[in-house]
């Protein structure tokens, strides 16, 4: 389906489009914004795949990030899009911050009534990226601006785990990942355990599949190279209560072998936009060395 232009928004020389469309995968209307640099008027450029975490919109990032700058000066375009389906109609989906609505977790539910809907695993992965990379409508044409062969990842919270996990069960498609805070080891606390019971059920067979830490320690990963970052804030509240577990993660990687991974503990840095927007910088120029 094509793109709805919603706003388009000057910033650091470049534009952010604000824009819809509906989706086969959710069954809804879905929002994501596109932040092109300068230079995708001229080539098209790499893509930087940045994923929310709770509550989030494409519109909290983007506005209080501060990820365009170094985009804008490295040329690199930046794909947010939302955090799960809106409107699905499904009965509770908005009664808790951390599941449902805005909550959506970057996997496909397997359990009902949320399978119908809550397939964001596909959604990013498949659909959204193929949208954006064949677009040719007149009023947008990103395929003319995005290069399909050049994709990293980041993303912050929820968005962390989301960006792990696409890396690591997509081995060569994303050229890095990144993560600001990631919910490292889902299946082991309380928001993953409430995210995979709710989304697919009882069978902790299938949480694995989803569990950064359990995916980096698998086989296919042993002693390759992962070309990751990662920041954790040590007054990140979320972190002292055991939501995040990089250590976890850390732990696994040093266990299978795997290289390549950068584990940064910022003092004093909570959960909030202040720590994203303060690292921001390292993390475009991280995937920047992998994109250009």
């Amino acid at each position: 389906m094509p793109f709805e232009i919603k706003a388009t928004i000057a910033t650091f020389g470049g534009q952010l489009l604000k824009l819809s469309h509906e989706s086969s995968s959710t069954k809804t209307p879905m929002n994501v914004s596109v932040y092109l640099p300068p230079a995708s008027t001229t080539s098209k450029v790499p893509v930087l795949l940045y994923l929310s975490g709770l509550t989030c919109t494409p519109d909290n990032c983007s506005e209080k990030g501060f990820l365009h700058a170094a985009a804008s000066k490295l040329g690199i375009a930046i794909v947010y899009p939302d955090t799960s389906p809106r409107g699905a109609g499904i009965a509770g989906e908005d009664d808790a911050y951390d599941f449902g609505s805005g909550a959506g977790f970057y996997i496909d539910a397997t359990s009902t009534p949320w399978s119908s809907n809550y397939n964001m695993y596909t959604y990013i992965q498949s659909e959204l990226l193929s949208a954006l990379f064949s677009d040719s409508s007149p009023s947008t044409n990103l395929s003319a601006k995005l290069d399909s062969s050049r994709v990293s990842i980041t993303g912050h919270s929820m968005g962390g785990h989301g960006a792990l996990i696409l890396y690591l069960k997509n081995p060569g498609f994303y050229k890095s990942v990144s993560a600001f805070a990631p919910i490292s080891n889902p299946t082991k606390c309380p928001w993953g355990e409430k995210a995979f019971a709710g989304y697919l059920g009882p069978d902790q067979a299938e949480w694995a599949k989803h569990d950064a830490t359990l995916l980096v320690a698998s086989e296919q990963w042993k002693g390759k190279d992962l070309k990751a970052l990662i920041d954790v804030g040590t007054g990140d509240n979320f972190y002292k209560q055991g939501q995040l577990l990089p250590e976890n993660f850390e732990k696994a990687v040093q266990e299978n072998g795997v290289t390549g991974v950068t584990v940064r503990y910022q003092e004093n840095y909570d959960h909030s936009y202040y720590f994203i927007s303060s690292f921001s910088q390292d993390h475009v120029e991280h995937a920047a060395k992998y994109l250009l």
